[in-house]
């Protein structure tokens, strides 16, 4: 099972809401695009190929957490099938709570992922889906938590916003 989880979607539908819910119930490192662009990754910008080698790179920062036993939870549009390759293989959960976002060119640029593992609607709280989709996590890979007493423990190893 994967524990490298790709939060994906259109600017302004939640995944970041979603993603800082869902990291302390999975213990999980959370990397945020926006942060880790903004401290990291200043050299790139938001073209296609941009866009692309931010994917790769948010990629390979979760891929190195995984390495060293833990999860990886990575919040950003993906906007491409490129960029989703690139990124790597991932449990993908499609925040699919608007039909476009704040970006006139990122919305063109987007295309919805033909693949995915867990897709969020308009309805429901990101508190209401963290805890659907760690419950649906634990029963499936024995390394994320289960049970109540998990539920409240604010854990999270690294949390990209500040």
């Amino acid at each position: 099972m994967q524990r490298k989880i790709l939060v994906m979607g259109l600017p302004g539908a939640g995944k970041t809401a979603l993603a800082q819910e869902l990291a302390p119930l999975l213990k999980a490192v959370h990397f945020n695009a926006d942060e880790v662009r903004r401290n990291l990754y200043g050299d790139l910008g938001f073209s296609p190929a941009d866009r692309i080698e931010q994917a790769r790179r948010m990629g390979w920062l979760c891929d190195r957490v995984v390495e060293a036993g833990h999860a990886a939870i990575a919040d950003f549009i993906c906007p491409t099938p490129a960029a989703r390759q690139v990124f790597g293989p991932a449990f993908i959960i499609w925040v699919d709570r608007i039909k476009e976002g704040r970006f006139a060119d990122t919305n063109q640029l987007f295309v919805p992922p033909e693949k995915f593992d867990i897709q969020i609607p308009a309805e429901g709280s990101p508190r209401l889906w963290a805890e659907r989709i760690s419950g649906r996590l634990s029963e499936i890979c024995e390394m994320f938590p289960k049970g109540e007493q998990n539920v409240h423990r604010q854990e999270a190893l690294y949390e990209a916003r500040h």
